[in-house]
């Protein structure tokens, strides 16, 4: 099972970072690519047809047009994280107003670690170790969020 998250840009790093510290932390395999929907798009259909990737998480701002041209290139799961800036509201509508027949689901601004754990859930449809991980993890929220 693996993770393919891809970001518009190298300035989208940090919210990659978040993706990246949940998916190390479950132990699950990804790659991080940079490639643009509007600069690269043959350089994102290439990754996007190639990946043996089980989920996607594409990661933009401004337009944020990365996770709908994910989802046009392949029939797996996309996840959109809007990234935060000048235009957040464009980012979050352009990501969420999907036309029908391509979804992509979506997080909130910066949310890479929700997109992570996003994937993480539908990965642990099918592998029982994974779920139980992932009610460990619920179960360790909890006891911190009782803990305040």
């Amino acid at each position: 099972m693996k993770i393919q998250i891809i970001m518009g840009s190298k300035s989208d790093m940090p919210v990659a970072e978040k993706a990246k510290k949940i998916l190390e932390e479950f132990d699950v395999e990804y790659d991080i690519t940079v490639a643009s929907a509007h600069r690269t798009p043959d350089v994102l259909k290439d990754i996007v047809e190639k990946s043996d990737a089980d989920v996607f998480i594409g990661i933009a701002g401004l337009a944020a047009a990365l996770p709908g041209s994910i989802a046009a290139h392949t029939i797996k799961p996309v996840i959109g994280v809007p990234v935060g800036g000048k235009v957040n509201l464009d980012a979050i509508l352009s990501i969420i107003q999907m036309p029908p027949g391509i979804p992509v689901g979506a997080v909130g601004l910066d949310r890479g670690d929700n997109a992570a754990l996003l994937a993480i859930e539908i990965l642990a449809i099918g592998d029982k170790k994974l779920m139980k991980k992932l009610e460990d993890y619920r179960k360790k929220m909890l006891k911190k969020a009782l803990s305040k």
